[in-house]
Protein backbone atom coordinates (compact mmCIF):
# COMPACT_ATOMS: atom_id res chain seq x y z
CA UNK A 1 0.00 0.00 0.00
CA UNK A 2 3.07 2.07 1.00
CA UNK A 3 4.40 1.62 -2.85
CA UNK A 4 1.09 2.50 -4.46
CA UNK A 5 1.18 6.17 -2.20
CA UNK A 6 4.22 6.94 -3.73
CA UNK A 7 2.99 6.19 -7.25
CA UNK A 8 -0.39 8.00 -6.83
CA UNK A 9 0.81 11.20 -4.92
CA UNK A 10 2.87 12.98 -8.27
CA UNK A 11 -0.61 11.45 -10.19
CA UNK A 12 -2.77 13.50 -8.00
CA UNK A 13 -0.94 16.43 -7.51
CA UNK A 14 -1.09 16.29 -11.83
CA UNK A 15 -4.68 16.33 -11.21
CA UNK A 16 -5.33 18.92 -8.55
CA UNK A 17 -3.44 21.58 -11.04
CA UNK A 18 -7.05 22.10 -12.80
CA UNK A 19 -7.91 25.78 -12.14
CA UNK A 20 -11.54 24.94 -12.91
CA UNK A 21 -13.17 24.24 -9.96
CA UNK A 22 -11.10 25.96 -8.03
CA UNK A 23 -12.51 29.62 -10.44
CA UNK A 24 -16.24 28.61 -10.00
CA UNK A 25 -16.02 28.15 -6.16
CA UNK A 26 -14.12 31.59 -6.44
CA UNK A 27 -17.48 32.11 -8.27
CA UNK A 28 -19.80 30.70 -5.33
CA UNK A 29 -18.26 32.84 -2.65
CA UNK A 30 -19.32 35.86 -4.50
CA UNK A 31 -22.76 35.05 -3.55
CA UNK A 32 -25.03 35.57 -1.11
CA UNK A 33 -24.44 32.21 0.30
CA UNK A 34 -20.60 31.78 -0.18
CA UNK A 35 -19.77 29.34 2.23
CA UNK A 36 -22.67 26.88 1.78
CA UNK A 37 -22.25 27.39 -2.39
CA UNK A 38 -18.55 26.63 -2.55
CA UNK A 39 -18.94 23.54 -0.10
CA UNK A 40 -21.82 22.16 -2.24
CA UNK A 41 -19.76 22.99 -5.29
CA UNK A 42 -17.04 21.16 -4.43
CA UNK A 43 -19.13 18.13 -2.45
CA UNK A 44 -21.10 18.03 -5.66
CA UNK A 45 -17.69 17.50 -8.28
CA UNK A 46 -16.40 15.20 -5.31
CA UNK A 47 -19.15 13.12 -5.32
CA UNK A 48 -19.44 12.95 -9.59
CA UNK A 49 -15.92 12.13 -9.41
CA UNK A 50 -16.05 9.17 -6.59
CA UNK A 51 -18.89 7.65 -8.26
CA UNK A 52 -17.13 7.68 -11.30
CA UNK A 53 -14.02 6.33 -10.15
CA UNK A 54 -15.43 3.25 -8.33
CA UNK A 55 -17.81 2.73 -11.00
CA UNK A 56 -15.16 2.26 -13.81
CA UNK A 57 -12.47 0.22 -11.09
CA UNK A 58 -15.83 -2.40 -10.68
CA UNK A 59 -15.72 -2.06 -14.73
CA UNK A 60 -12.28 -2.93 -15.62
CA UNK A 61 -12.28 -5.64 -12.77
CA UNK A 62 -15.09 -7.23 -14.53
CA UNK A 63 -13.44 -6.98 -18.07
CA UNK A 64 -9.72 -8.58 -15.88
CA UNK A 65 -11.58 -11.19 -14.44
CA UNK A 66 -12.33 -12.83 -18.53
CA UNK A 67 -9.35 -12.45 -19.95
CA UNK A 68 -6.78 -14.97 -19.57
CA UNK A 69 -3.98 -12.52 -18.62
CA UNK A 70 -4.95 -9.41 -16.25
CA UNK A 71 -1.59 -7.96 -16.10
CA UNK A 72 -1.30 -7.70 -19.70
CA UNK A 73 -4.09 -5.68 -19.91
CA UNK A 74 -3.40 -3.63 -17.09
CA UNK A 75 -0.11 -2.48 -19.29
CA UNK A 76 -1.29 -2.04 -22.43
CA UNK A 77 -4.09 0.37 -20.48
CA UNK A 78 -0.92 1.84 -19.03
CA UNK A 79 0.50 2.40 -22.24
CA UNK A 80 -2.92 4.00 -23.67
CA UNK A 81 -3.02 6.29 -20.83
CA UNK A 82 0.80 7.22 -20.50
CA UNK A 83 0.83 7.92 -24.58
CA UNK A 84 -2.54 9.97 -24.31
CA UNK A 85 -0.90 12.24 -20.76
CA UNK A 86 1.94 13.38 -23.65
CA UNK A 87 -0.38 14.12 -25.78
CA UNK A 88 -2.35 16.13 -23.44
CA UNK A 89 0.40 17.62 -22.04
CA UNK A 90 1.41 18.73 -25.24
CA UNK A 91 -1.61 20.51 -25.98
CA UNK A 92 -1.97 22.24 -22.81
CA UNK A 93 2.03 23.72 -23.30
CA UNK A 94 -0.12 26.16 -26.02
CA UNK A 95 -3.36 26.58 -24.30
CA UNK A 96 -3.20 29.95 -22.34
CA UNK A 97 -7.09 30.07 -21.99
CA UNK A 98 -8.64 28.74 -19.02
CA UNK A 99 -12.18 27.81 -18.65
CA UNK A 100 -14.41 30.43 -16.35
CA UNK A 101 -17.70 30.41 -14.55
CA UNK A 102 -20.75 32.29 -16.32
CA UNK A 103 -20.29 35.92 -14.53
CA UNK A 104 -24.25 36.35 -15.81
CA UNK A 105 -25.65 32.43 -13.96
CA UNK A 106 -29.21 32.94 -11.98
CA UNK A 107 -29.00 33.09 -8.43
CA UNK A 108 -26.93 30.54 -7.11
CA UNK A 109 -28.33 28.24 -4.14
CA UNK A 110 -26.27 25.52 -2.64
CA UNK A 111 -28.07 22.62 -4.81
CA UNK A 112 -27.56 24.45 -8.05
CA UNK A 113 -23.85 24.95 -7.07
CA UNK A 114 -23.51 21.15 -6.06
CA UNK A 115 -25.02 20.28 -9.44
CA UNK A 116 -22.84 22.86 -11.45
CA UNK A 117 -20.19 21.00 -9.12
CA UNK A 118 -20.97 17.80 -11.08
CA UNK A 119 -21.59 19.01 -14.18
CA UNK A 120 -18.21 20.30 -14.13
CA UNK A 121 -16.30 17.21 -13.08
CA UNK A 122 -18.77 15.16 -15.83
CA UNK A 123 -18.52 17.06 -18.75
CA UNK A 124 -14.39 16.67 -17.54
CA UNK A 125 -14.02 13.64 -17.45
CA UNK A 126 -13.27 12.37 -20.75
CA UNK A 127 -9.69 14.84 -20.28
CA UNK A 128 -9.72 13.61 -16.88
CA UNK A 129 -6.13 11.28 -17.84
CA UNK A 130 -4.55 11.65 -14.82
CA UNK A 131 -7.71 9.96 -13.10
CA UNK A 132 -7.57 7.18 -15.30
CA UNK A 133 -4.23 6.62 -14.48
CA UNK A 134 -4.55 6.37 -10.97
CA UNK A 135 -6.94 3.96 -11.57
CA UNK A 136 -4.84 1.84 -13.35
CA UNK A 137 -2.68 2.05 -10.22
CA UNK A 138 -4.66 1.20 -7.99
CA UNK A 139 -6.08 -2.46 -10.21
CA UNK A 140 -2.61 -2.85 -11.12
CA UNK A 141 -1.96 -3.41 -7.11
CA UNK A 142 -4.19 -6.02 -7.16
CA UNK A 143 -6.36 -5.14 -4.06
CA UNK A 144 -9.56 -6.71 -3.09
CA UNK A 145 -12.17 -4.58 -3.92
CA UNK A 146 -12.91 -2.96 -0.59
CA UNK A 147 -9.01 -2.24 -0.44
CA UNK A 148 -9.23 -0.54 -3.87
CA UNK A 149 -12.25 1.31 -2.47
CA UNK A 150 -10.74 2.66 0.21
CA UNK A 151 -7.71 3.80 -1.82
CA UNK A 152 -9.97 5.34 -4.69
CA UNK A 153 -11.77 7.22 -1.36
CA UNK A 154 -8.51 8.05 -0.21
CA UNK A 155 -7.38 9.73 -3.45
CA UNK A 156 -10.77 11.55 -3.84
CA UNK A 157 -10.59 13.29 -0.20
CA UNK A 158 -7.16 14.27 -1.43
CA UNK A 159 -8.02 15.84 -4.29
CA UNK A 160 -10.69 17.71 -2.19
CA UNK A 161 -8.57 18.83 0.33
CA UNK A 162 -6.63 21.63 -1.20
CA UNK A 163 -9.86 23.36 -2.66
CA UNK A 164 -11.76 23.32 1.24
CA UNK A 165 -9.53 26.61 1.56
CA UNK A 166 -11.48 28.49 -0.43
CA UNK A 167 -14.69 28.27 1.86
CA UNK A 168 -12.32 28.37 4.81
CA UNK A 169 -10.99 31.68 3.54
CA UNK A 170 -14.86 32.95 3.39
CA UNK A 171 -15.38 31.68 6.81
CA UNK A 172 -12.43 33.44 8.55
CA UNK A 173 -12.37 36.70 6.60
CA UNK A 174 -16.02 37.29 5.29
CA UNK A 175 -16.17 39.87 2.36
CA UNK A 176 -11.84 40.53 2.71
CA UNK A 177 -12.01 36.91 1.18
CA UNK A 178 -13.05 38.04 -1.66
CA UNK A 179 -10.20 39.84 -3.33
CA UNK A 180 -7.52 37.40 -1.63
CA UNK A 181 -8.99 34.74 -3.56
CA UNK A 182 -9.54 36.65 -6.81
CA UNK A 183 -5.70 36.98 -6.55
CA UNK A 184 -4.62 32.85 -5.30
CA UNK A 185 -6.95 31.94 -8.83
CA UNK A 186 -5.33 34.48 -10.86
CA UNK A 187 -2.29 32.53 -9.62
CA UNK A 188 -3.54 29.60 -9.90
CA UNK A 189 -3.92 30.24 -13.48
CA UNK A 190 -0.32 31.30 -14.20
CA UNK A 191 1.14 28.47 -12.16
CA UNK A 192 -0.97 25.54 -13.98
CA UNK A 193 -0.56 26.98 -17.10
CA UNK A 194 3.32 26.27 -16.44
CA UNK A 195 3.39 23.04 -14.30
CA UNK A 196 0.93 21.22 -16.06
CA UNK A 197 2.64 20.09 -19.12
CA UNK A 198 5.54 19.00 -17.08
CA UNK A 199 3.67 17.05 -14.87
CA UNK A 200 0.92 15.50 -17.50
CA UNK A 201 4.76 14.79 -19.16
CA UNK A 202 6.24 13.27 -16.50
CA UNK A 203 3.54 11.14 -15.61
CA UNK A 204 2.86 9.67 -19.35
CA UNK A 205 6.73 9.19 -19.90
CA UNK A 206 6.63 7.26 -16.24
CA UNK A 207 3.57 4.75 -17.76
CA UNK A 208 4.67 4.59 -21.18
CA UNK A 209 8.27 3.70 -19.90
CA UNK A 210 6.52 0.86 -16.94
CA UNK A 211 4.27 -0.72 -19.82
CA UNK A 212 7.24 -1.23 -22.48
CA UNK A 213 9.35 -2.40 -19.95
CA UNK A 214 6.53 -5.11 -18.94
CA UNK A 215 5.88 -6.27 -22.94
CA UNK A 216 9.82 -6.22 -23.02
CA UNK A 217 10.91 -7.95 -20.13
CA UNK A 218 7.66 -9.18 -18.17
CA UNK A 219 8.22 -7.18 -15.59
CA UNK A 220 7.01 -3.95 -14.42
CA UNK A 221 8.64 -0.43 -12.68
CA UNK A 222 5.84 0.48 -10.54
Amino acid sequence: MLHLSTVLIPILLADIVNPVLFAFMVYAVGTDQPVRNSIAALLGHTTAYLTFGIGLALTFDIIMDRLANPAFFDYILSLLVGTLLLWAAWGVRGDKQQQKPASNLEKLTPIKAFGIGAIINIVGLPFALPYFAALDQILKADLTMADSALVIIGYNIGYALPFLVVPLLAITMGERSRPVLARINEKVDRVSAILMPFILAFVGIALVVDAINYLATGKGLF
